[in-house]
């Protein structure tokens, strides 16, 4: 019991940006901050790059390697759940990227996991398949940080040119779309992937700038 629970703080630690304290480590597994604090010493004298204290809180150095992870049912559940809608909504890279991901999860899993045959479904309408061409570029575009200039057709089909800062993707039960920040608009704009008549992926890279990202326009919901 005691060895999951170390397992069970290295993952919540390597999980979070931040410090975490022992007291939400403590809530978090069900046991008292000074068991916490016993097993903070336990791990770092087997050597795991822990840095804080108690009254402060823990980090995990990056790039350390952790042994396969346990999954409970539930944990198990929603993976299988979001990997297979990203297999029914998702362009021919994302399904294979999908395909790998369960490849290697099965290969971690333990014996009393390693069923992937849960009994969940995720399926996708014929017309979210369209504009899954610019899909995949568009997702590395986001990744790089690089201005696309689009080609798109509005509800009476009249096509404009729009320069953007690409910024997130989100999937609909239907339709993919592009949230951008429009440099042409000066502003926050979302745009339907099946209505994207042409794009182009600049060698213009934008830098952050507040006001200007995704966690902004999330806020303006």
């Amino acid at each position: 019991m005691r060895t999951i629970r170390l397992f069970s703080i290295l993952d919540t630690l390597r999980s979070r940006r931040g410090a975490v304290p022992a007291a939400m480590l403590a809530e978090l597994l069900g046991v008292t901050e000074r068991t916490i604090y016993r097993d903070m010493a336990t791990l770092k004298a087997m050597g795991a790059p822990i840095r804080g204290e108690g009254g402060v809180g823990y980090v995990l150095e990056r790039g350390y390697f952790l042994p396969p992870m346990q999954f409970d049912p539930d944990e198990l559940d929603v993976i299988l759940l979001g990997i297979r809608m990203v297999k029914a909504r998702g362009d021919k890279t994302m399904r294979e990227t999908a395909e790998r991901v369960l490849g290697k999860l099965g290969a971690v899993l333990s014996e009393g996991e390693r069923s992937l045959n849960r009994p969940l479904l995720a399926v996708g309408k014929a017309s979210s398949a369209q504009g899954h061409d610019a899909l995949s570029p568009l997702r590395d575009a986001i990744r790089k940080r690089r201005k696309v200039q689009l080609g798109y057709s509005d509800l009476q089909d009249r096509v404009s040119e729009r320069l953007t800062r690409p910024l997130g993707l989100t999937a609909f039960e239907s339709v993919w779309v592009l949230t951008a920040w429009c440099e042409v608009r000066n502003g926050f704009r979302n745009f339907r992937l099946d209505r994207i008549r042409s794009f182009a992926i600049t060698d213009t890279r934008f830098p952050k700038e507040p006001g200007k990202e995704f966690q902004d326009y999330l806020k303006t919901l």
